[in-house]
């Protein structure tokens, strides 16, 4: 785990401690603003939802779906606030290590309730406009496909890393070898002409 913690520090950028806090942070706001973009899109249709004229045709299943997804959207936009609470909290006393731990942790939660909000925003449109199996269905597809895409993504990108660094490693050992090829040819044809010029010269 050390040797984990001190190669992921280790990375090449070469900047402190506190630069590395100040880029981590700025990465996490710019990641809460596709959030909260997804919530507010969400979160206003399901609001221009309940002033339709067939919104009271909603079944109690339905209504209980909408009623669960409006509460995650407004989970989720106090997550993406409570990121703004921990600088606040924080600011001004050094605790920026800490300011990112803590919004890793409110990010990872905000994108598991996007990711739920998501899919039953999905389930509800198919559930009123076709049927409650379409509904069922739409929920699990979507439920399904996000976890594929929190799994697989970054085990797929973290294969093509380890292949990129092995492909530039093993590209450095060629060009060093072959570097190091040519210069003992060279060095070999100096010996090669330096021989014949001092037989000549003795005779």
């Amino acid at each position: 785990m050390d040797e984990r913690r001190a190669k992921a520090a280790d990375d090449g950028r070469g900047e402190s401690a506190n630069e590395r806090a100040d880029r981590n942070w700025n990465e996490i706001l710019q990641e809460v603003r596709v959030t909260q973009t997804c919530t507010q899109i969400l979160g206003g249709f399901l609001l221009a939802v309940a002033f339709q004229r067939r919104f009271t045709e909603l079944d109690e299943y339905q209504l209980v779906l909408y009623l669960v997804l409006v509460a995650l959207a407004g989970t989720s936009t106090l997550f993406g606030l409570s990121l703004v609470v921990v600088h606040r909290r924080f600011f001004g006393k050094r605790q920026k290590m800490r300011i990112v731990r803590v919004g890793n942790r409110l990010l990872m939660a905000n994108l598991a309730v996007v990711a739920l909000l998501i899919a039953g925003v999905t389930s509800l449109i198919f559930d009123f406009t076709v049927s409650r199996t379409a509904g069922v269905v739409a929920l699990v597809a979507a439920l399904l496909l996000s976890c594929a895409l929190w799994l697989l993504v970054p085990l797929g990108g973290a294969g093509a890393g380890a292949g990129a660094d092995a492909g530039s490693g093993s590209g450095a050992g060629a060009r060093s070898g072959s570097g190091a090829g040519a210069r003992s040819g060279a060095g070999s044809g100096a010996g090669a002409g330096s021989g014949p010029s001092t037989g000549a010269s003795a005779g």
